[in-house]
């Protein structure tokens, strides 16, 4: 059985927009999974730490059948493979990815928290949600558009469109 995820990616290191174009091929090749759609970029000032460049970011919507903890397993071993390093929380890199919905399910171990614990407080991450799916709602059922309305301002900026990559849409 299929169950549609949405992942974060985000980037503000080594050409930040073709990470995130990069990351977007190699979702879409993932097992026992579905590419449904990407949302534009958008940039953003970073969250933490300012001595940093901005952010790029985007969402994804996958359906999978791949369990929660082994789609993370895939998302981490595609931040391994562009260069990632956790070197200071909050801090600037290649590429994140994060699971930020899996289906209808509240997911708290030690390695996955899903819905993702800021998701109501990033507008960064809340557009482009938006952008995929204007309806969506969390699983104690509060409404991603309301959650954007009161959202605090990290002042996003649309990117311009990249061509399409192939075998997506979005």
């Amino acid at each position: 059985m299929s169950v549609d995820a949405f992942v974060g990616l985000g980037s503000n290191l080594e050409d930040p927009t073709a990470q995130l174009a990069r990351a977007i091929s190699e979702l879409a090749a993932l097992p026992d999974t579905e590419f449904v759609a990407q949302s534009p970029f958008y940039a953003s000032r970073p969250v933490g730490p300012q001595d940093q460049p901005d952010f790029v970011n985007g969402a994804a919507w996958l359906r999978t059948r791949l369990a929660p903890e082994a789609l993370l397993d895939q998302l981490q071993a595609i931040e391994q493979a562009h260069g990632r390093q956790r070197l200071r929380h909050w801090g600037p890199r290649t590429l994140d990815l994060d699971l930020l919905l899996y289906g209808r399910e509240r997911i708290d171990s030690d390695r996955l928290t899903v819905p993702h614990p800021e998701l109501a407080n990033r507008d960064f991450v809340l557009q482009p949600l938006l952008d995929l799916a204007p309806e969506l709602t969390l699983p104690d059922g509060r409404a991603l558009a309301a959650l954007r309305a009161n959202c605090p301002d990290n002042r996003l900026r649309l990117l311009p469109p990249l061509p399409q990559t192939p075998g997506t849409s979005g």
